[in-house]
């Protein structure tokens, strides 16, 4: 975030044209008030939330205009299956994006930004953000269809002609396609931010605490829902590689290999011991 967070400025009467301190009511209206430092602070956040957040609604318009709609009109070139894993559900967030970037702005105060009140729109999205799930569990399928493709000219020529035709910054759609996935990590942090120059008796603050609260989780739940996909991808490599497998799958009743190690098996009477290989999953050895 631009904002320098270090060095709490004096409050300087503000200069006007000609050199002479401006204390008239205009004068201070115009600057909020005569805002102290931390009001300041909140401006540049607030500022800074509705700028990037408009920014990032014209990179998805972009995406899905610029290449998902050009796409769709080349039927030889592309399946639909195709483009699902390429460009997964990005069309699903672009949607819920513009719902939520005109709730911020609602609560936009233009004339005092650092008023703003817009704790509340990030708690009314918390379960709707849940969609970047998906996306982000697909993105490693996308980068490597897309690492396929570019491998014939024909799809390097046709998404570089996509981005020139949608006057589009120039980064290869690969880069354009990890922006979500970026952005969903940044709403906490922005949150903190905001956070820090809200005073405890401003009426956002319980609602921009509360925020902060919901959009780490919202991520905390991403990377557990990407994590147990790892989990059973690797508890299905783990059993296809076990030659003449008896009984229903693991993945039947578990999602998590726990542990795994040597044990001693002692049978009796005799007491002989034999080594085994044991794997404790999270409901069943």
């Amino acid at each position: 975030l631009r904002v320098n967070q270090d060095e709490p400025m004096e409050d300087y009467p503000l200069k006007v044209e000609g050199g002479k301190e401006d204390d008239s009511s205009s004068g201070t209206r115009r600057f909020g008030m005569g805002q102290t430092t931390k009001d300041q602070m909140r401006t540049n956040v607030i500022n800074e939330i509705i700028s990037t957040e408009r920014d990032y609604i014209k990179h998805l318009k972009d995406i899905c205009e610029g290449y998902i709609k050009q796409c769709r009109k080349r039927a030889d070139m592309f399946t639909e299956e195709q483009l699902k894993t390429i460009f997964g559900n990005i069309e699903d967030i672009y949607r819920c994006q513009k719902k939520f970037v005109k709730a911020l702005e609602k609560k936009f105060n233009k004339d005092y930004p650092h008023l703003s009140e817009v704790g509340s729109c990030f708690l009314e999205y918390q379960t709707e953000f849940q969609i970047y799930s998906e996306y982000c569990n697909n993105h490693p399928n996308a980068c490597m269809e897309l690492s396929r493709l570019t491998k014939v000219n024909k799809y390097v020529y046709f998404f570089e002609a996509c981005r020139l035709l949608q006057k589009m910054i120039d980064i290869s759609l690969d880069g354009f396609l990890l922006t979500p996935v970026q952005k969903i990590c940044k709403y906490p942090l922005q949150l903190a931010e905001l956070l820090k120059y809200t005073n405890p008796q401003h009426r956002d603050f319980k609602d921009v605490e509360a925020a902060l609260n919901a959009m780490k989780n919202v991520a905390r739940l991403i990377n557990e829902r990407k994590r147990r996909l790892e989990n059973i991808d690797k508890i299905a490599q783990w059993q296809s590689s076990i030659e003449d497998w008896e009984g229903e799958d693991v993945l039947v009743r578990s999602s998590e290999l726990i542990y795994s190690g040597e044990l001693n098996k002692i049978s009796h009477p005799q007491a002989k011991s034999q080594q085994r290989m044991f794997f404790l999953f999270d409901h069943q050895l």
